[in-house]
């Protein structure tokens, strides 16, 4: 699931345990923040508090559960432009215990790929390089930014068999097909001989893929909490309601930052 917003921030929030998007659990899915203006935010269970400039991001690969909250970094004004981008994983990593990151712009630079296209890798490999963003299934996730009249050729590894190309700025042709602002391309991914496509610039345009292999296993989904059966949903419901949620997490009140050891 993708999500893309483009909004003016409402200011930065003072008390350091208020968050716009109050806390909340997740379970059984990996999670990235990545912001591309603005000031991120972020808080969680596993007493992890942090701001992050932009172009940057915050992941978390949440397995067994986390409570987290976010935004209000943003001063009031400035464009707060990104994504929220919800992964599946496989069953055998459901209940991992949590990971988490948070990644500065020096962590996720914008590399030229041709002339007048440039690219960010958040996750996956392309090259010699990997991105960031540690996620349990194999993927690729690049944001690409191209001047008019800029072209690239772009090949997705062998074994991506799930692959969507979504122009979220400008206009483009995608192997020479028109595409308008606010458009995905689907692509079929399923030959091993045909890998490549190609993203040409009528406007300035920034676009980003998002490929995958398919994990083709059954999906119980309830909001924040995804796995593969009902019955996982319901217990997840139960440890809830109890208290047991999440069950790897800091041993004090991780929703207030005054209580953290040693905290000043």
């Amino acid at each position: 699931m993708c999500d893309y917003f483009n909004f003016p921030g409402k200011g930065r929030v003072a008390d350091p345990d208020e968050f716009p998007v109050d806390w909340h659990p997740h379970r059984g899915m990996d999670i990235l923040s990545y912001l591309r203006t603005g000031v991120g935010r972020h808080a969680d269970s596993l007493g992890n508090r942090e701001e992050y400039e932009t172009p940057g991001m915050q992941w978390m690969s949440v397995g067994s559960g986390v409570y987290h909250a976010e935004g209000g970094g943003t001063p009031e004004g400035v464009s707060q432009q990104g994504f929220q981008i919800w992964l599946n994983v496989p069953v055998e990593r459901k209940m991992d215990d949590p990971s988490y990151g948070t990644e500065p712009p020096s962590s996720i630079p914008q590399h030229q790929v041709a002339a007048g296209a440039h690219a960010r890798l958040l996750a996956g490999p392309m090259g010699d390089r990997s991105g960031a963003f540690k996620t349990k299934a194999d993927v690729q996730v690049i944001d690409f930014d191209l001047e008019p009249g800029a072209a690239l050729s772009h090949t997705i590894p062998e074994g991506l068999d799930c692959c969507l190309l979504y122009v979220y700025e400008g206009t483009a042709e995608v192997n020479l097909e028109a595409v308008a602002a606010q458009h995905v391309v689907v692509f079929d991914a399923g030959s091993d001989e045909e890998r490549g496509f190609s993203l040409t610039a009528t406007t300035a345009v920034s676009a980003i893929l998002f490929a995958g292999k398919r994990l083709k296993e059954p999906i119980a989904w309830h909001g924040p909490i995804v796995m593969n059966t009902q019955d996982e949903i319901t217990e997840t419901f139960r440890e809830l309601q109890s208290g047991d949620f999440p069950p790897v997490r800091v041993n004090w009140d991780y929703k207030h930052i005054a209580n953290k050891p040693n905290s000043s």
